[in-house]
């Protein structure tokens, strides 16, 4: 199938297929989840590796590999496959139309292994020129009205499905990421970059010691606070956002392209500490 987005540098398909060509050893033989799946591009490509491939989509109608096939599922409702029996998961430009984020990554858990990957790629929120656009208007782009029911309504067609595919409504930052993965057992192994956002360059020197300054005063404040709780973990925590914040890397990253690697099956998380506990009565 020719799709022409996977020899464009400007397409994260280009990236995802860099990466499968790169870990393809990884992948031989191996089952793989590609959800969304779209029109089948990176499935052909994971197939071609030798990877078992277990496509889905909101709107299968849509996936051109009739050797591999496409099943209609909705990740809100679950991924219909048993727990724990995949190696790796891609999740190409669909975090950001998913309404429950943390459900998403608490049902790619489920479907993984321990020790299995999650490849997640999205439009950047953590760029400065997408931090820019949200200031001014709220908005992704600054061509780009705010999220609004005219131009966020991607699909609906009671034809072939009761479901809507929504448009950019639910676009997520790398610290927002990083949070719900790590509620749903997963830690970052990698953040990579893809290609310049332009404005985000041109914006750099003005904002960026803002940016270097004010984090770190964070970082030092809130570690000063929570004494109840161990300094090695407050440390290892706020370091680990302090890093994200300032990397320049991230800050003019075009597009997101995160790999993660699940840790903890659901039931083995917990991060319960009675020191940082609040009654509700504290919040009235």
């Amino acid at each position: 199938m020719i799709d022409s987005h996977i020899n464009n540098p400007k397409s994260p398909k280009y990236y995802i297929n860099k990466w499968i060509i790169s870990n393809s050893q990884d992948i031989k033989g191996k089952t793989v989840i590609d959800l969304p799946a779209g029109n089948g591009m990176t499935s052909e490509i994971l197939k071609e590796h030798g990877a078992k491939v277990k496509a889905f989509d909101l709107f299968p109608e849509y996936f051109k590999v009739e050797e591999i096939g496409c099943q209609r599922a909705d990740i809100m409702d679950g991924i219909p496959l048993e727990n724990e029996i995949a190696d790796l998961a891609i999740c190409q430009e669909g975090i950001e139309h998913f309404c429950n984020q943390l459900k998403a990554f608490q049902e790619f858990n489920r479907v993984l292994k321990k020790g299995g990957r999650l490849l997640i790629t999205t439009p950047s929120y953590s760029n400065l020129s997408a931090k820019f656009n949200y200031l001014i208007a709220e908005s992704e782009a600054k061509n780009f009205m705010p999220p609004n029911e005219i131009d966020d309504i991607w699909m609906e067609n009671e034809v072939v499905s009761d479901k809507i595919y929504y448009g950019h409504i639910f676009l997520i930052g790398l610290q927002k990421l990083r949070l719900l993965a790590k509620l749903a057992g997963f830690s970052i192994e990698e953040v990579k970059y893809i290609r310049l956002s332009k404005g985000s360059l041109l914006l750099l020197p003005w904002f960026y010691p803002i940016i270097y300054v004010s984090s770190w005063l964070r970082y030092y404040r809130n570690i000063k606070r929570n004494k109840n709780i161990p300094s090695s973990y407050k440390k290892q925590t706020y370091l680990e956002q302090l890093k994200m914040n300032i990397s320049i890397k991230n800050l003019i990253n075009h597009h997101s392209f995160i790999v993660f690697v699940k840790e903890k099956d659901l039931s083995e998380i917990s991060f319960r500490n009675k020191s940082k506990e609040v009654c509700f009565d504290d919040l009235t």
